[in-house]
């Protein structure tokens, strides 16, 4: 169907198609990209998979063969600047060169070192038209995981816990306790697939003896990271199970067994940096952190998180319990009821 579109219009749809990539194609980021000529859509495409055809390839690849004529004298609009060098697969940049587009508007630059300009850079010298910067922010936001990785060095952290009414995350034996409506479980769920990886302290890892899987979620499981300083946590644990690939940090050694890889860590007493380090080593580019209050607060008082995600059961009262984290620095930026669950969204401030 042809009607009358702007550019920011066109960018809102590649950044839905963006989206249908989320939890599939990291550690790149997710892209859309849309082929337009004269207000009519010819082509659409994705990032699908890690590895395979970046948006710019499924997009042009989508044209019917009776529109193939129209792309050299199409508009595409790309979420994220194309790539210019060689990776996984060519450089998109070249593409857009080869089938002679005549403009892309492009919603923000690409900071991974890589690209960083250089892919608007090839489409300047080439002649190709370039417009860049619409939607910046939504599109910035959208890959906010992939730019605090190779701006910061370190993964994007997102705090997650359930509290009672009255502040408890638990009982004072550590007992288990369900917190959480059934709906919101799933929610939580939906959460993990979205993460690189997902962390736990001992206290965690034993108490409660998650799995720390996203199995009421389709997607891919995060990769389990539990920290254990003395490896004293029996592998008879559900994070022990091998059936996803789980890293322990710790003290004593460095190893990798059964499907176990053993993280050697310095210094408990430089727990964070030392692990925000390693996880950028790993190429670990977000973490969801699930436990337990210790380990939450450590985050929050070293000013080392960029999201928390607060579930409050507004019927339940522990009593005397464990007291849940106490965020600083930060704003609400949204609050949803599920059943008697309050899900809080916040941000944590720049200092």
């Amino acid at each position: 169907m042809c009607r009358l579109n702007t550019h920011e219009t066109y960018m809102h749809r590649c950044l839905q198609l963006a989206k249908l990539g989320a939890g599939q194609v990291a550690p790149n980021p997710m892209v859309g990209a849309m082929l337009v000529y004269q207000d009519c859509i010819i082509g659409e495409g994705y990032h699908k998979q890690y590895g395979q055809a970046h948006a710019e390839v499924n997009c042009i690849n989508s044209v019917s063969e009776a529109n193939q004529l129209l792309i050299e004298k199409s508009t595409l609009y790309v979420s994220l600047e194309p790539c210019a060098h060689y990776g996984k697969t060519p450089p998109c940049a070249d593409l857009i060169i080869q089938k002679k587009i005549a403009q892309v508007v492009i919603g923000c630059r690409d900071s991974y070192e890589e690209v960083n300009g250089r892919g608007i850079e090839k489409l300047l010298k080439a002649g190709v038209g370039v417009v860049a910067g619409i939607l910046e922010k939504e599109a910035l936001d959208l890959n906010k995981r992939f730019f605090t990785f190779h701006t910061k060095k370190h993964p994007y952290i997102i705090l997650k816990w359930a509290q009672s009414q009255d502040g408890k995350i638990a009982k004072e034996d550590f007992s288990a306790v369900k917190i959480s409506h059934d709906v919101t479980n799933r929610l939580a769920h939906k959460w993990r697939s979205e993460e690189a990886a997902i962390l736990v302290a001992t206290n965690t890892a034993q108490y409660d003896n998650p799995s720390l899987t996203n199995r009421l979620w389709q997607g891919n499981n995060p990769t389990r990271l539990v920290i254990d300083w003395q490896l004293k946590l029996p592998e008879s644990l559900h994070l022990f199970d091998r059936s996803v690939k789980t890293i322990v940090f710790n003290q004593l050694k460095d190893e990798e067994r059964n499907g176990l890889l053993f993280y050697k860590l310095s210094e408990e007493k430089k727990l964070l940096p030392g692990l925000l380090n390693a996880l950028y080593q790993l190429k670990i580019q977000s973490v969801l952190v699930e436990g337990g209050a210790k380990l939450l607060q450590s985050f929050i008082d070293a000013d080392c998180w960029d999201e928390a995600r607060v579930i409050t059961n507004e019927e339940m009262r522990i009593g005397h319990g464990i007291q849940s984290p106490q965020l600083k620095n930060n704003y609400l930026t949204e609050a949803d009821k599920i059943g008697h669950d309050i899900v809080s969204y916040y941000v944590r401030t720049e200092q």
